[in-house]
């Protein structure tokens, strides 16, 4: 199967259908946007707090309003006097609240409610479990048609399913703090579900919680986009694409590590924990060409960090070849270290996955209204 390859042109041409607009929240580096856009959509401001990803966007989306700095600080008036708008008639507010603390991957409770290091790249730290509330302030304030949010599984799991609720109250109305029922009171009709990303066309096992609402005046029914019956290997999304000598210079692992010694004894689709006595290093993965990747994590990008190893050579992938892995456009301009470009990428939102939901609100929702 030949995979979705396209340039950030192609990108700017699709937009210019204007079919609806979009306001995105924690945009990062611009992984929803560039898939809102893929499907029509024209992108009319974003918010983000992370310098080197605002800075991403600036060099890919000079036309998009940017609000810098914390959401704690941005009002929903601000939004609507900026972008010319009333209340109520934005198409689509998209965001991606951090989501760390409900990670599988991680301490989990232990961490909730702490402000800790949230970049390791960029050496920034925050606190980020009321921040899906945030998300829920900023869209009362806007009451846009349509929302869009995405959050990682672990939402749905463990504890943490206390603080996700659903549709069932419980006698006790002990749920009304809850994250569903916070949107839900902002007046809309709510529905979520766990979406994988190597379902629509992206060359990766990632699997999201994503959330839609739609405003309780508009009659619609929410769905969300059927998934295709084929996936992109590692071998099709690398197809014809072009890695030199400096491309792989900060790809390499150090050969005085452990990590090293592990990866040499590793053959394709093997893990290190195989050969480590204590089953250690369960995150450094010898990617199979035949098959598709595992999760990008973000923390993974320092040089000696556990994570996807090239099939045949002794080294991480490059960010050429992350970018085809997350489905972005191959011309699209990343700024900063090796480390930051890593975590940009492993942070958004695949492009072609946001792509397929957002044909899919516009189809089913959008396109009547």
């Amino acid at each position: 199967m030949r995979p979705y390859i396209y340039n950030i042109d192609k990108v700017k041409k699709e937009s210019e259908k204007g079919l609806f607009n979009v306001v995105s929240l924690f945009a990062g580096c611009g992984g929803s946007s560039t898939g809102y856009r893929l499907a029509g959509g024209r992108v009319l401001a974003i918010n983000e707090f992370i310098p080197n990803a605002y800075q991403c966007y600036e060099k890919n989306y000079t036309d998009t309003h940017i609000f810098k700095g914390d959401i704690r600080e941005l009002r929903g008036e601000t939004i609507l006097n900026a972008l010319n708008l009333k209340k109520g008639e934005l198409d689509i507010l998209d965001g991606s609240p951090p989501c760390s603390s409900f990670s599988m991957a991680g301490k989990r409770e232990k961490n909730w409610g702490k402000v800790k290091k949230y970049s390791r790249a960029d050496n920034i730290f925050q606190s980020t479990d009321d921040l899906f509330y945030e998300f829920a302030r900023i869209l009362n304030e806007l009451q846009p048609k349509v929302f869009v949010a995405e959050n990682v599984k672990g939402l749905m799991m463990g504890n943490a399913s206390s603080i996700l609720g659903d549709s069932q109250f419980s006698l006790f109305g002990d749920e009304q703090d809850t994250i569903y029922h916070t949107l839900v009171n902002c007046g809309y009709n709510v529905r979520y579900k766990v979406l994988n990303a190597k379902d629509y066309l992206v060359p990766q096992n990632r699997e999201r919680l994503i959330f839609i609402g739609v405003r309780n005046d508009i009659d619609a029914n929410i769905s969300f986009p059927i998934g295709n019956n084929f996936q992109i290997t590692l071998k099709e999304a690398l197809s014809e694409l072009d890695i030199n000598e400096d491309d792989k210079s900060d790809c390499y692992i150090s050969k005085t590590t452990n990590a090293y010694e592990l990866l040499l004894k590793m053959k394709s689709g093997e893990s290190a924990s195989k050969y480590h006595p204590k089953g250690h290093y369960f995150s450094l993965i010898r990617l199979d060409f035949d098959k598709i990747v595992g999760t990008l994590q973000a923390s993974h990008g320092t040089t000696n960090g556990c994570s996807h190893i090239h099939p045949e050579e002794h080294r991480k992938l490059t960010i050429k070849e992350l970018k085809r892995i997350m489905s972005f456009p191959d011309d699209y301009k990343l700024v900063g270290k090796f480390s930051q470009q890593w975590e940009r990428l492993g942070r958004a939102v695949p492009p072609l996955f946001m792509k397929a939901i957002a044909e899919h609100i516009y189809k089913t929702i959008l396109i009547d209204l």
